[in-house]
């Protein structure tokens, strides 16, 4: 059984949150485009000139609604602005320069990334404002990143301690450059970011000495608050927090320190972090695409389905089996969605869950539902949760009103070095 947002939602909030009921594709019309089909058959034209229907495609296929996809990107941009901060979305969601470039012509400051192999891969494709989340510790890494500093002046790293610091500084002066580094401070997961306080305010005084080396600023992602359950409980939490690294911020503005970037929240909290003092940016990701994971955390307005985004991620399957009663088989299983809980959602339908547990085949299992599948039939789900889900494929079918307008390829995929 699954343990999704169906369970505990009623229908109407469901399909609220979820879409309108999907558009089946009878077996005998599948044609099984592949995005290789696709690319050939454009041959340099614009793929919407020939009217591809997404459900031609063969699948699985990653699949993103752009109607969705702008809508989101508008309301996070509509509502920081509002409340005097930016986005800095991280591109660790989407992997794909074309989403980047559509929150930068948005008002996003710039593209978080998580890994520095990331940050090549985007600014390979154009993308040149870049702030890699993550410390580098290891020689090659610090290498590597001060080389792409050196093509990017857009580039910006983070660091956590003294020695790593230090390190920065000599490769830095080595490559000939000045490198922009923010200092991590951890808002109390003890998973990455120095101790806030006097040792965060020790570093950043260090950075700011160091040859090779120009302090822009602090970050503090407080990944633990971004699923807790119910608003004013994550928003409590949140702010708690985040408390600490801004009184750091604080006393690195009155030491003379630069803070012009006091960086982090996500898509959870992203109407909660402005009331941080000295708070600039927010390092939001999956608003873009939501999953079921954002849809059970409910929100501001809704204590049960978090609305604020709309799903626009979605898996295409087929389905291969139907001859059992009470369930039926597709093509989409842990290589296509990942066994990340709760599980993918079919879009559109109710009383119905669906499993991911084989390597290529997933499980629809009926309870009451509001339609039975026959053998070809194709669906959509949500996925479960869209950062490895992304990561499983080559490129998505960006696709308005049921017709394929681009093929995307996701250039950043694999890049977790």
């Amino acid at each position: 059984m699954m343990n999704a947002p169906s369970q505990s939602l009623s229908r109407r909030s469901f399909l609220g949150a979820a879409g309108v009921s999907a558009t089946v594709l009878a077996p005998g019309r599948a044609k099984g485009l592949t995005g290789s089909e696709i690319e050939a058959r454009a041959a340099g034209r614009e793929v919407a000139e020939f009217g591809i229907s997404m459900w031609d495609l063969d699948t699985p296929a990653l699949l993103v609604d752009l109607d969705a996809l702008d809508a989101n990107i508008a309301t996070m941009a509509r509502t920081t602005a509002a409340n005097g901060i930016a986005p800095r979305p991280h591109a660790k969601t989407h992997k794909c320069p074309a989403i980047a470039r559509l929150q930068l012509e948005a008002g996003a400051l710039g593209i978080s990334v998580a890994k520095v192999s990331e940050a090549q891969a985007l600014f390979d494709h154009g993308i040149d404002r870049l702030l890699l989340t993550t410390s580098n510790v290891t020689p090659f890494k610090i290498r590597r990143a001060m080389g792409l500093a050196k093509q990017c002046p857009g580039f910006i790293q983070t660091t956590d301690t003294e020695a790593n610091a230090r390190a920065l500084s000599e490769a830095a002066v080595a490559a000939g450059i000045d490198a922009d580094v923010t200092v991590d401070v951890d808002p109390g997961g003890h998973r990455t970011g120095i101790t806030p306080g006097e040792p965060a305010l020790r570093l950043a005084q260090l950075v700011d000495q160091l040859p090779g080396l120009t302090l822009r600023g602090i970050l503090c992602y407080d990944g633990g608050s971004q699923h807790v359950k119910g608003f004013e409980k994550r928003k409590a939490q949140t702010l708690g927090r985040l408390a600490a690294a801004a009184d750091t911020c604080e006393r690195m503005r009155a030491s003379g320190l630069d803070t012009g970037i006091f960086s982090g929240g996500g898509t959870g909290s992203y109407n909660i972090d402005h009331e941080t003092p000295g708070f600039t940016d927010v390092q939001c990701g999956s608003y873009v695409f939501m999953d079921a994971q954002y849809l059970e955390i409910g929100g501001a307005t809704d204590p049960d389905v978090y609305t604020d985004f709309q799903p626009s991620l979605t898996i295409l399957a087929t389905v291969l089996n139907a001859q059992y009663e009470g369930r039926a088989t597709t093509d989409a299983g842990a290589k296509a969605c990942t066994i990340n809980r709760p599980w993918a959602i079919v879009k559109g339908e109710s009383g119905m869950s669906y499993t991911s547990g084989s390597d290529e085949f997933g499980t629809i299992r009926y309870e009451d539902p509001s339609r039975v599948y026959k053998v070809g039939d194709k669906l959509e789900l949500i996925v479960s949760h869209c950062d490895p889900v992304v990561n499983l494929y080559d490129r998505m079918y960006a696709v308005r009103g049921g017709l394929v307008e681009a093929v995307w390829p996701i250039a950043a995929r694999g890049m977790s070095a």
